[in-house]
Parts: structure tokens; sequence; C-alpha cells
């Protein structure tokens, strides 16, 4: 198959649309022209490319039914057309409905951010106050959901219980329920969705704090409706037997408050793409949260931050620092919290979220680490190994030494990165159904197994030794010892 652009054409040949390109399959000898729109052409115009079977070639290619496009991880496909978050990141540039994340970390709120990206305009006065209202008047968890919680151990990882308790939620919300209410539900009934929003919002804040809580073994601790988000946050986690008129310290609390801004959306990411994915199933939206929470929960997404952790610590001082480098470029160590799929140059939030860091260092102390940290930063700089490799500091290497500074036991750090993306991951659920475009995901594969055979009864099968590989050897032992036992 061969691509020739038609931006540009000699003047000889017959001049085709400009924004255009023009496929010529080399099997056959056919062409096709397809349109580009915003820079992007739709997968199943390739589906025209058809072709013959090939002496010798697999059936199971379905050559004669469309040429596919293959793209593992999605690295150069395009899922959704989307209004929501643009991401330059040959510039390092971030921006959410127009506006830079610049702007929005040092100007605006984390609430405010999120009705930005829900409803595509920064609200009004009145709005941003009814919509706060909103939001902290829907905080409170039903005791029957409070109760299941509360079974969860003690040493179970937060996000397994934050996961848990989105997925319960559903029965705790019949009305929005699109399968017991009719698969419409949320094309005809707005009021409805904007509700569910608000509610997934406020108890988001509430089920991480009771995740934290089971992890100290406290009782949980009402939300308070008169407290910013993140004040409200950090109350329901740190209130111990202070008057009821304690607040967490200010500084903190803006500082996460930021913090949420920075995480609240970054366009098509792993967890973002599964809540497109579950939610074109016209599932509720609080299944669709918990499910897009599974995939961040995963650590090559939303553990980053602790992988940082974990890497400074191991290095322990500003003399190994040059070492455990020469031991990245022998590929004997792994440099975390550097490069980004997206950005070829610093990622924008890491600039913003280092001025946070002396924000909450002067309240807490300095972080034992962050001279490692910025010693480590400084010469990843200065080492043309990492620099042509476009290995620069992300949003991630920074954070994970804030939470560390402000007490946040390693395990919860995924948690403080869910809880903001919330926001994200309702926006671009709302864009969806909105657009009145949506079906079902359901992506393609390339099949690579075995032809067509036929069944052999299992007594007429050659007999094979079972391979240790899977741990198969295991299964007649585990299977014996367990009948064995005495109940």
């Amino acid at each position: 198959m061969a691509i020739a652009s038609t931006s540009a054409v000699p003047t000889s040949v017959v001049v085709k649309p400009k924004n255009s390109i023009t496929v010529i399959d080399n099997r056959t000898g056919k062409s096709i022209e397809v349109e580009i729109t915003d820079n992007s052409i739709p997968a199943t115009a390739l589906a025209q490319l058809k072709a013959p079977y090939a002496d010798g070639e697999r059936h199971e290619n379905d050559t004669p039914y469309g040429l596919r496009v293959l793209d593992p991880s999605f690295i150069n496909t395009a899922m959704i057309k989307s209004e929501i978050t643009y991401i330059d990141g040959n510039k390092g540039f971030l921006m959410h409905r127009g506006y830079p994340i610049e702007q929005l970390a040092e100007r605006s709120t984390y609430l405010e951010t999120a009705y930005l990206l829900i409803y595509g305009e920064l609200p009004s006065k009145s709005q941003l106050n009814l919509w706060s209202w909103e939001i902290m008047h829907h905080t409170f968890v039903s005791e029957d959901l409070q109760q299941m919680i509360r079974q969860m151990r003690y040493d179970s990882h937060p996000m397994s219980v934050f996961i848990s308790a989105f997925a319960a939620m559903s029965a705790f919300a019949p009305e929005a329920n699109p399968a017991l209410q009719g698969s419409d539900l949320y094309n005809t009934n707005k009021a409805l969705m904007n509700k569910q929003i608000v509610r997934i919002l406020g108890k988001a804040a509430t089920v991480a704090s009771m995740a934290y809580r089971i992890r100290i073994n406290r009782a949980f601790t009402p939300p308070r409706s008169d407290l910013s988000y993140t004040e409200n946050l950090l109350y329901m986690m740190d209130h111990m037997a202070e008057p009821n008129s304690y607040r967490p310290d200010p500084r903190l609390a803006k500082a996460l408050d930021i913090l949420f801004i920075l995480h609240a959306d970054h366009e098509m990411n792993c967890s973002t793409s599964t809540m497109v994915h579950v939610g074109s199933s016209l599932v509720d939206p609080y299944s669709c949260i918990a499910a897009a929470s599974a995939a961040l929960y995963g650590p090559l997404h939303g553990g980053a931050n602790e992988a940082v952790i974990r890497m400074l610590t191991k290095i322990g001082s500003v003399e190994n620092v040059p070492g455990f480098l020469k031991r990245v470029k022998e590929k004997k160590e792994l440099l975390f919290g550097f490069g980004h799929r997206v950005y070829r140059e610093t990622d924008p939030r890491s600039k913003v979220i280092r001025e946070v860091a002396d924000m909450v260092f002067d309240v807490c102390g300095k972080e034992p680490l962050i001279e490692v940290a910025i010693a480590l930063k400084d010469a990843a700089l200065m080492d043309e190994y990492f620099t042509s490799r476009k290995l620069f500091p992300n949003v991630d290497y920074w954070s994970g030494l804030i939470y560390k500074a402000m007490g946040f036991p390693l395990d919860f750090f995924p948690v403080l990165f869910v809880v903001p993306r919330v926001a994200g991951y309702l926006a671009h659920w709302k864009q969806q159904l909105d657009s009145g475009k949506n079906k079902i995901s359901r992506p393609r594969q390339v099949y690579v197994g075995k032809a067509r055979r036929d069944y052999i009864p299992v007594e007429d099968r050659e007999e094979r030794a079972i391979s240790d590989q899977n741990g198969l050897n295991a299964i007649p032992h585990y299977i014996s010892k367990r009948r064995l036992t005495k109940i």
C-alpha cells in the first residue's frame, strides 16, 4: 500500500482536494481518496481496500473483507473528537477548554475548574456559588454503604476501597441506572444527569477519606459543607478529638487544591479512555467511575509518583546520584518521574507543582528527599543521554514529594490522583452522551491464532507432559490437598 499526500501536486496532474490523501493498494492497484478532517482520517475508510487471498495466505486474515488498522496501545489512534482538553506535547502546553493550565492553577479553584471541564465555560459568580453548594451538600454517604466500607480490612489498598465503594454506589441509586430506567435515560433527563455529577464529585472525597480512616483504624468523620472541597477532604481524614471548629491549615488546603486542578483532566489517557469505553455501553456513571478508577489503579498509571519516592529513597543521598544515573544508562536501573508518552518537552504541570512544593515545605518542613530530587533533576538535565531522549521531569516527579511531606502514606497517592480526575471522567462521559453520536465501543482484532481444526475426543488425544511454565503442575496437587483437608 502506498500513501500519497495531495497537499501539493504538479500542475500536469489532475488536482484533487487539498485536504485529502490518496491511498494506493499495491496488491490490487486500487486507489481511494480519503478526506482529511482536523488532521485525521477515518480508519473505516481503509476498509474499502479489499483483495483476494494471496497464495498460502491465512483465511483468518479476512483479506477480502477490507484492510484493518493495527495500533496496539493506541499510539496514533484517536478514539473520539473532544472539546475538553488539548495537549501540545512538542511545546509542553496543556489547556482545558482553551484556558492554559498555568492560569487555572494560579487563579482558579478545583470546583471552578471542574465546572469548566464538564460544562465548557467558566461559571458566573451565582453559578459557581450554586455549583459549590450542591457538591458540598452531596458529600454524605448512606449508612448502608458506610457499613460495607467498614468491612474492608485495615491493610486493604485504599484504591481497592475506593473502587469497591463506587461499584456498590450503583446499587444505591436505582433511579440513575439506565439498565433499570431505560437506555435513553440520560438523553431525555439532563437534570438527572447533573444530579449524578454533583453526587459523584461530592462523594468522591468522602469515600477517599473513609479509605484513609480504615488504614489508621479510626471512625469515619462526617463531612462539613462549610469548608472548601480540599479543606473538607483534609478535615475528614485528619480530625480526631479537636473541637468541631477545627480547620486544616489553609496553606495545605490551597496546595492540595492546586494539585487537584493539575490532575483534573489529561485528555485520552488510560483511565479516561476506559471511562469513555465503558460509558459507551450506557451503563450507570457509578460503574463507569469504578472501571476508570481501576484502570488508574495500575502502577503504570496512577502509581507513578509512588515509584518516584521509592526510587529517591533507594538513591538515598546526593552523592549516590551519579552512580544511579550511570546504572540507568546501563539499563540496570529504572528512572521514574521523567518523560511522558505525550510530552516531548517539559510537562507544564511540573513547573507549577514545583512552586506548590515550596508552599507545602514552608508548613510541613523540608522533605529530606528534596535534595536528592533536585540533584537528580539537575544531573539528568545536564546529561545529553536524557535530554536527547526528551526525558524531562513530569508532574509525578514532584507530586510524590509533596504528598510525602504532607504525611500521606505511599499507597494513598493514587487516591489523591483519582479524586480530582473524577471531574475529567465526568466531563468526557457527559460529552459522549450529549453528542448524540454514542456507539458502543467494539475494537477489532487481528487474529493470529490457530487455523480451523476439528475437535478430538479426550481418549484419542496424544498424551503430553504438563508444563511448569504456567504453574499447571501444581493444580492436581492443590486439588488433592484441598479434598483431604478436614473442615
